[in-house]
């Protein structure tokens, strides 16, 4: 049985996930949750996630939701397949793993979706931008980058040599924000650019990403 994927596309939240289902070479069947009918408030959808927000994954009788957590969930049911996400042979590398996903999840994660959301959400909204809240969050981002480029300049990828789960994390909110005017923050730091490069041109991403229609003219 394909797993079911309940979300949208160009969600990053949902691009997560569908991008840890392709690295670990599964099938599964997207299945469409219309945000501006409010189908996410409907009880079907809250039975899947009470939060009432995308995506939620069913997998036979387990419904899981949270992005994060349901991709850590695909790449370790499927450990055997695919990339090895989670480095499940390797104590130090597995660790390494889960800082480099918390780093993600609590500091870089907070500050780019801030700008992302400011620059591409609000204005479909009908909202003008907070420039004051996405200079704010690009000062912080400055900072979280000149240590990933430190990070990188001793590591291919953020936990060590080898493609995680803690690179896959970042795809999402960093595919928007390269459409944005501050793409120089992450070009001018040559260990994140070429680490960007590389992990976006994976073909799971570069699948993921023919979705991910936020701001394009």
């Amino acid at each position: 049985m394909a797993l079911k994927l309940h979300g949208l596309a160009l969600s990053t939240c949902t691009a997560r996930v569908a991008t840890a289902i392709y690295e670990k070479e599964q099938q599964f069947e997207l299945v469409p949750v219309n945000l501006t009918a409010g189908e996410h408030k409907q009880p079907g959808f809250l039975a899947k996630n009470p939060f009432g927000q995308i995506p939620a994954l069913e997998d036979g009788d387990l419904t899981l939701f949270e992005s994060r957590a349901i991709a850590t969930y695909v790449a370790e049911k499927y450990k055997d397949s695919g990339s090895d996400l989670i480095r499940h042979q390797n104590l130090k590398e597995a660790a390494l793993v889960k800082v480099w996903s918390e780093v993600e999840s609590q500091t870089f994660h907070p500050v780019i979706s801030a700008i992302v959301y400011q620059f591409l959400i609000a204005p479909l909204y009908g909202q003008q931008p907070d420039q004051a809240v996405i200079d704010a969050n690009l000062e912080k981002l400055k900072k979280i980058l000149d240590v990933y480029e430190s990070r990188l300049k001793s590591s291919k990828y953020l936990a060590g040599d080898f493609f995680s789960l803690a690179d896959l994390n970042h795809f999402p909110y960093l595919f928007y924000f390269m459409r944005s005017p501050w793409t120089s923050m992450v070009n001018e730091r040559p260990h994140v650019k070429a680490w960007w490069e590389n992990i976006s041109s994976r073909p799971s991403f570069k699948k993921v990403a023919e979705g991910m229609t936020l701001g394009q003219k």
